[in-house]
């Protein structure tokens, strides 16, 4: 096929304004002035520039005045704003009181606060009805869920209202077989029977509702779930999915707990307790658990190896597909098993180490964005960190000792537990850095215990991780925990090895930057970062990335 050389010559480019004029967004002037230009082209008018900068402004203006009049989402933002009520604030003020059955949770992904926390919010809802009277139950004509916040802003991608009608039938995280989730998806007008006394209620994604993603709530993932007997309420709950899988209601009461052997609140206490009693981190972390928990060392390590064991299958699972597309609008194609291929060529020794766990992390990810299950290490988008490390140390000549990984997983989760305490583990909250960040200092925190490294190499493996992470905001492109989550998961895995082995060949004493300080400054980002960039899809990659 041939072109004529007039049909080779470029388009004239358009010309950037010299001056913006005043009150009018700068993409929507653009937007316009080429709109403009391309209907000139295809109309065969001719438009001076000056002209078309006049028009487009004018259109622009009229365009903002029009949805302003309409009301819309006009003077709101993307809520970031955490509500002083909320147990996650109020713990923020006493010693670390999470223990690891909460924090380390199965279930499917993409997104511990997004799915996650959905179904557990309204399996506990389901629970709730199933418990009313007889009488009000024979009323019951439905159940609605209304989601906000950034639930309602990137819940399309992270299969929010299949995970939460999932919990409204009666499915529970750590149990559900994912083939169920994917059925919503192939048959999106399927009902679903949820057995409620002895009045049976057919459910559909219809239920679930996209709600203002705009406004003042409690928290950015707030939703509400209703028991209607037409248009009648018969049980109403609002509900917070405060990040990492963990939920909360208006009202809630945190369940009683025992007082840890070892309070701390911060890694210098953590620190203190562990030099002054000769203990290592996980050891102290131990202690506490059994403390608060009221559980045996037995227990705490049978859940221990439960994780470990889960997180190795995640990634052997994940390196079984080759070159699968994974769901959603990217049409992104999975990598982790040709990256795995490659790390395994002796052509590419000298990249062995670095491959393999970047296959390791990307598979991982890739999992978790099918919508299999994962393990939340903090939360979903980054359940690729932790599993890369825990299988580069088992499934390798290293062959670390289950013992060790336990202990392993114990230091990690100090690390974890106190950036939830004196941070967040939201991206909608405190964009990625809270997710990829946390995750990171966890895996570095989880290699230095490996290597018996004392409390403060510990300590500065996490600090360098989480350093190096701060002000990552959260931009998955159409809301999906794929671009650039996935990736992020191997740099994440990277960073905290090589955090580890700089922490491990330093002297300790001359680290000038300390994990609380770094866990400070993660919070004070989380503030100052504009809403925009924390799990909305409406900033960053999400924002200037075009999907064709």
């Amino acid at each position: 096929m041939t072109r004529s050389s007039q049909d080779d010559e470029p388009l004239p480019l358009m010309p950037e304004p010299s001056s913006l004029p005043e009150g009018i967004d700068r993409r929507a002037f653009l937007m316009r002035n080429a709109a403009i230009g391309a209907a000139a082209v295809m109309t065969g008018t001719t438009w001076a520039p000056e002209a078309r900068a006049q028009q487009a402004a004018t259109e622009a203006a009229a365009q903002r005045s029009a949805k302003a009049a309409a009301g819309g989402d006009a003077g709101l933002k993307m809520s970031s704003a955490l509500s002083p009520d909320l147990e996650v604030v109020k713990t923020s003020k006493g010693p670390v009181m999470t223990v690891a059955d909460e924090f380390y949770k199965v279930g499917p992904g993409p997104s511990s606060s997004h799915t996650i926390g959905p179904m557990r919010i309204t399996y506990d809802f389901y629970q709730r009805c199933a418990k009313l009277p007889a009488d009000q139950l024979a009323q019951a004509t439905s159940l609605k869920v209304n989601l906000f916040g950034s639930l309602s802003a990137t819940g399309k991608g992270h299969g929010t209202e299949r995970a939460s009608l999932a919990g409204l039938v009666g499915k529970e995280p750590a149990t559900v077989d994912p083939r169920f989730l994917d059925e919503m998806i192939a048959k999106p007008q399927q009902t679903y029977p949820v057995q409620l006394g002895g009045k049976t209620l057919n459910l559909s994604l219809a239920d679930i509702i996209y709600d203002a993603p705009k406004g003042d709530f409690p928290h950015p993932n707030t939703m509400t779930c209703r028991l209607m007997a037409g248009d009648k309420v018969l049980l109403e709950q609002e509900y917070y999915s405060v990040g990492g899988g963990f939920i909360e209601w208006k009202g809630y009461e945190p369940p009683k707990k025992g007082q840890p052997k070892y309070p701390y609140a911060t890694m210098k206490e953590l620190r203190q307790h562990a030099e002054k009693n000769n203990l290592s981190v996980a050891q102290v972390v131990m202690a506490n658990e059994m403390a608060v928990s009221g559980k045996s060392e037995e227990q705490i390590n049978a859940f221990l190896d439960k994780i470990a064991n889960a997180m190795i299958a995640t990634v052997k699972t994940g390196l079984s597909y080759k070159d699968d597309v994974l769901p959603g609008p990217i049409k992104l194609h999975s990598k982790a098993a040709t990256v795995w291929e490659r790390a395994m060529n002796d052509t590419y020794l000298s990249d062995r180490a670095i491959g393999l766990v970047s296959a390791c992390a990307l598979a991982a990810s890739e999992e978790n964005a099918r919508g299999h299950l994962v393990i939340t290490a903090p939360t979903g988008g980054s359940a690729g960190v932790m599993p890369a490390i825990v299988y580069a140390l088992t499934q390798s000549d290293r062959s670390v000792p289950m013992d060790k990984i336990r202990e392993g997983l114990l230091a990690g989760a100090a690390v974890g537990y106190l950036c939830k305490h004196n941070a967040t583990l939201a991206a909608a909250e405190g964009g990625c850095q809270a997710e990829i960040g946390v995750a990171s200092a966890m895996a570095a925190a989880l290699i230095t215990q490996v290597m018996n490294s004392p409390p403060n190499v510990i300590e500065n493996a996490a600090e360098s991780a989480l350093e190096h992470h701060l002000g990552m905001t959260c931009d998955p492109v159409a809301g999906y925990v794929q671009v650039p989550c996935i990736e992020r998961c191997a740099f994440g895995a990277v960073k905290a090895w090589a955090a580890a082995m700089i922490a491990t060949n330093e002297i300790a004493s001359r680290h000038r930057v300390d994990l609380d300080t770094t866990i400070k400054t993660l919070a004070d980002t989380a503030r100052d970062m504009n809403p925009k960039y924390k799990e909305t899809s409406e900033a960053g990659l999400a924002q200037n990335l075009t999907l064709c």
